[in-house]
């Protein structure tokens, strides 16, 4: 059935088989949602059971609008918001969108807003006939969330024209025959970085992230110039999570033909919009070409369409997703497409941490069906086997306290995203356990933005976590012994002044301030350099892990000077965001239903062969490690 058929088929199931026919002026797609343009809210708020009757009818979520001739005035509504949402609600803003009828209340207790049942919203949009949109109000300021909330706002009546015409295409008649499932391996085949595959089926073309790999340069971008990808015939872009070697290359195809929607949840929105402007400032600042503009980075975000964990959307006439916990950093997903009428089912991993970790709950490893299983190789070796977390911790926290003892400085290159946030929590824990006293904790580069986005979003955190953050008292990020870095002038006094502990972006040590504390502090013996993260082959970081003592950096005027490298150069291994051999072998135990193939991605070329040979032995399932550019008939 067409999309117009469609609709007109809704739209006779509600005059016909409804009691709110009279109530409804208009009903249209917003990508794959239908809405409901009311002209008599009460009617319809009354029959909330056979709204969500007609929900499952039609096999669609549906949103409720008022009509633009109810919504009252802009004044006068807001005074009924304060008046009616209780004051411990915390409310730090409310903004008016008229184009769509929603009103975004933020408030530090999103909860309150909503009330029992949602009993207060519909109160809400019963008394100012405005539809209201409750967010979180991040306990740290965030210009990131605030700007992209403003900007999805603003966007208004042309985010409506989008959303509308990627509704039309996910809606349209199914008119392919066939009913076979491809995958081609675009990048992150037999390698780290540059994550990009192409899910076909005889109807749909769907991307499955699209990275890029800072570490190199010949190898950066994934090899979207075959002849299968054909960008504006693309229905979509899913996001497993906000890396740049999964999102960082996103922007450059709406440059060069695509107009469709990107699927990710809130938090990957907000993360990948944050890493990729910094990618772009990183790129200008060392006058180094861009595939894309801060321009582009806008586009990119008006096409986005959040989904939380668990719901099922339909991405194409045959194609479902759903996204699941991935434990890797804030929003990361397992990917379950759905192909078809119960034609086929793949999980993709993405990155995949099956642990539980001071952040982030372990995976999900029970989905409906799983005919084949892609999975993140990362540490499939034999021989990486991490240490337990625990010993990590005690290791990191030795190490700390030494060096401080010595009258050093302790460096970190971390990941803004996910490690940074890990190592501030347990430094914070072991302050207040009375482990750790004294020294200041200096944040560099993003992290302190970073750190306010994963407050916005405590819901994809552990539950304990989300308690902390909860109650302000005991917000472990908004300890003091964290202290911002702002700017080049604090940069210089952190690095002459008393011991401390720096976590610095980038975690590869491919860019950012974490360079300039490493040029000034390398060449004292008392200072520590301590690696918690993964290090790509080619990069800063990969080298001085090797032992180099000598390394070549760019100076303020381009001229490249050589810095010796006497600080001590610890690697701590078992803060990965990703699995080791042992949890890998164990997820796929664990994994319900078990898949009939699995195939390796996302690590080194003997990491992916020798895990896909285990797996075979232990499981007895097909297993395949492809390269970049193989396609693999899945169906």
């Amino acid at each position: 059935m067409a999309a117009e058929e469609l609709l007109k088929e809704i739209k006779r199931i509600v005059q016909e088989e409804t009691p709110f026919a009279d109530a409804v002026s208009d009903i249209d797609f917003e990508g794959p949602k239908v809405v409901l343009y009311c002209k008599n809210l009460d009617l319809l708020m009354e029959n909330g059971e056979m709204i969500k009757d007609l929900a499952r009818k039609i096999r669609k979520r549906i949103i409720l609008r008022p009509d633009p001739s109810l919504l009252t005035d802009k004044e006068q509504a807001e005074a009924q918001i304060r008046k009616l949402v209780p004051e411990e609600a915390g409310i730090t803003d409310i903004i008016f969108s008229e184009d769509v009828g929603e009103v975004t209340i933020e408030a530090e207790k999103p909860g309150i807003v909503i009330g029992k049942g949602g009993a207060l919203l519909r109160d809400l949009m019963h008394k100012t006939n405005w539809t209201p949109r409750v967010v979180r109000a991040p306990p740290i300021k965030s210009s990131i969330v605030r700007n992209i909330r403003l900007s999805m706002i603003q966007a208004g009546s042309a985010r409506r024209d989008i959303l509308r015409k990627i509704g039309r295409r996910i809606h349209r008649e199914q008119k392919a025959k066939g009913d076979w499932v491809r995958f081609t391996v675009l990048g992150g085949g037999r390698e780290v970085g540059r994550s990009c595959f192409l899910l076909q089926t005889p109807e749909s073309k769907v991307m499955v992230d699209c990275g890029v790999n800072v570490a190199s340069e010949d190898r950066a971008f994934p090899h979207l110039e075959v002849p299968e990808v054909r960008l504006p015939e693309l229905d979509a872009v899913i996001l497993s999570h906000a890396h740049l070697d999964h999102c960082g290359f996103v922007p450059y195809i709406f440059k060069y033909g695509f107009e469709g929607p990107v699927y990710c949840t809130p938090a990957t929105r907000d993360l990948a919009v944050l890493l990729q402007l910094d990618y772009v400032e990183i790129a200008e600042r060392e006058d180094k070409p861009m595939p894309y503009t801060k321009r582009d980075i806008a586009t990119f975000l008006s096409h986005c369409i959040p989904l939380d964990y668990g719901d099922v959307t339909d991405i194409s006439p045959d194609v479902r997703v759903t996204f699941h916990n991935a434990g890797h950093i804030l929003g990361s997903s397992i990917l379950h497409f759905h192909i078809g009428e119960g034609l086929y089912n793949i999980v993709y991993s993405g990155d995949l941490k099956f642990d539980r970790t001071r952040l982030f709950s372990p995976a999900t490893y029970t989905f409906p069906r799983a005919e084949t299983l892609i999975i993140d190789s990362t540490y499939g070796g034999g021989e990486d086997i991490q240490p337990y977390r625990v010993n990590a911790e005690k290791e990191f926290l030795r190490t700390v306290t030494e060096t401080i003892k010595r009258g050093g400085k302790v460096v970190v290159p971390a990941f803004a995203v996910g490690r940074a946030q890990e190592i501030m929590v347990l430094l914070e824990d072991s302050k207040r356990n009375g482990i750790l006293n004294g020294a200041p904790v200096y944040l560099d580069g993003m992290i302190w933005e970073a750190t306010a986005i994963h407050t916005a979003y405590p819901e994809y955190l552990s539950p304990e976590l989300r308690e902390r953050i909860f109650r302000a008292e005991e917000n472990p990020f908004l300890s003091e012994m964290f202290v911002k870095v702002s700017g080049p002038d604090q940069r210089a006094q952190v690095i002459d002044g008393e011991p401390a502990v720096i976590i610095s972006t980038a975690g590869m040590m491919a860019g950012g301030p974490v360079l300039e504390y490493f040029k000034n502090l390398a060449p004292d013996p008392r200072n520590t350099l301590v690696f918690v993260g993964y290090q790509c082959e080619g990069s800063l970081g990969r080298r001085i892990q090797k032992g180099w003592r000598e390394v070549p950096l760019r100076g303020e005027k381009g001229k490249v000077e050589e810095v010796k490298v006497n600080m001590e150069v610890k690697t701590i291994e078992g803060f990965s965001g990703h699995s080791d051999r042992a949890q890998l072998l164990n997820y796929v135990r664990r994994l319900s239903p078990k898949p009939e193939r699995i195939v390796n991605v996302h690590g080194d070329e003997n990491k992916c062969v020798d895990l896909a040979s285990a797996l075979h032995k232990l499981f007895r399932a097909e297993t395949r490690a492809p390269l970049n550019l193989e396609t693999l008939r899945l169906h």
